[in-house]
């Protein structure tokens, strides 16, 4: 790519739908002039959603929406019923709604280490943490959509009486529901794959812990003529959290056009690791797992914090923007976010102190990819490179 041709090149560019995919369910709206509070275009969403998860679940699903995923994981967290102050372990490495949804909860967020190679929270991981902690509850993360086990999440829950609920915000299409006992959350946010703009989805077997999370998404009150308490009673503390039909319109022709906007992602993303590895070679280090069904950002290690460094300056120099996804560490945050527990976290500390997000997106093409691959091999065998 020569200096003339040169463009900025942004670290994400969302792909929401185009208003002629939208019309079709906006015409529904206007048709039933139903705008929130479970409208039928949200109940058809859930109805989608419900089915696309199911054949991955062995004992059914349920899915409830929400107006974020930290919406989500905050009335899933309050669905256990914990006591206030309950110990809730999260790992290091994650995006901070995992923390804030913990505080916003009543609960007190333990820090733990993360696998070495997978860079999550394991059972194995949080066994050692519940002995020293006395923690109630776990909250592992799909960190950088890499899903975690549910069945052995499941059975770490029935051994240890531990509840669990994942946050997988960023693994739509990767991250499934194989164990029944375990709320997931992912995001519709317009960064994901599944996009709303705003928006979450909760998606789990427990029909009591739904219908509590579907209930605190509309303040707590109970809408069930069948139930015990009047129509409209409070049936405990909630928030409003509902997903707007605008917002259902959106995610409805998202989910139209996922499966092929899912196989685009996968082969940016395969010819981005393997341009950079023919590139760099052995210099990089990447996040063990499965391959992801829809990615939604590229993140790579380097071998030390001072390659990094000079990655971020010269891409930057260059316009092509770079993050330090998920830096600082939960535990490195200020006083703001208190109380808190923090274990060691050998493991998190090593591994973010090279980790790199590069620029992802729909829209990056392979000319750009062998570009920001000059940059990196660049910084990170400091042998300056003309091509750029």
């Amino acid at each position: 790519m020569s200096a003339q041709s040169r463009h900025p090149i942004p670290l994400l560019t969302p792909q929401l739908p185009e208003r002629a995919l939208l019309q079709p369910y906006l015409d529904r709206i206007d048709a039933s002039r139903h705008y929130s509070n479970f409208g039928p275009l949200n109940q058809a969403l859930e109805e989608r959603l419900t089915a696309f998860f199911a054949p991955h679940s062995a004992a059914g699903v349920q899915v409830v929406t929400t107006s974020s995923a930290t919406t989500g994981l905050e009335l899933a967290l309050a669905s256990l019923e914990l006591p206030p102050g309950s110990r809730v372990l999260v790992p290091a490495l994650t995006f901070v709604a995992t923390l804030t949804a913990v505080l916003r909860a009543g609960l007190v967020p333990v820090v733990c280490d993360i696998d070495p190679e997978s860079w999550l929270l394991t059972p194995e991981i949080a066994e050692a943490a519940i002995t020293s902690t006395g923690a109630l509850a776990a909250l592992p993360v799909a960190a950088f959509g890499q899903p975690v086990d549910t069945l052995a999440w499941s059975q770490f829950q029935q051994r240890h009486g531990v509840k669990v609920v994942v946050d997988a915000a960023g693994a739509f299409g990767s991250q499934w529901v194989a164990a029944s006992d375990i709320a997931v959350v992912f995001s519709m946010h317009a960064t994901k794959t599944l996009a709303a703009g705003e928006g979450g989805l909760v998606v789990g077997g427990n029909a009591a812990q739904l219908t509590s999370i579907r209930q605190m998404s509309n303040f707590g009150i109970n809408l069930d003529p069948a139930a015990q308490l009047p129509v409209g009673m409070l049936t405990r503390v909630g928030s409003n959290a509902k997903l707007s039909e605008y917002h259902a319109a959106v995610a409805h022709a998202s989910l139209d056009g996922w499966q092929a906007q899912a196989a685009r992602r996968r082969e940016i993303y395969a010819d981005y690791r393997q341009t950079l590895q023919s590139r760099c070679g052995d210099k990089l280090q990447w996040q063990a797992g499965e391959t992801l069904a829809a990615p939604t950002l590229f993140c790579v290690r380097l071998p030390d914090a001072e390659r990094r460094e000079r990655l971020e300056q010269q891409a930057g120099s260059l316009g092509v923007s770079t993050r330090r996804w998920y830096q600082p560490l939960l535990h490195q945050h200020g006083a703001a976010v208190q109380p808190l527990v923090v274990l060691a976290t050998p493991n998190a500390e090593k591994v973010a102190a090279g980790l790199i997000g590069l620029p992802f997106s729909c829209f990056i093409n392979h000319t750009q990819i062998k570009y920001i691959a000059d940059i990196v091999y660049s910084a990170v065998t400091n042998i300056s490179n003309t091509h750029y």
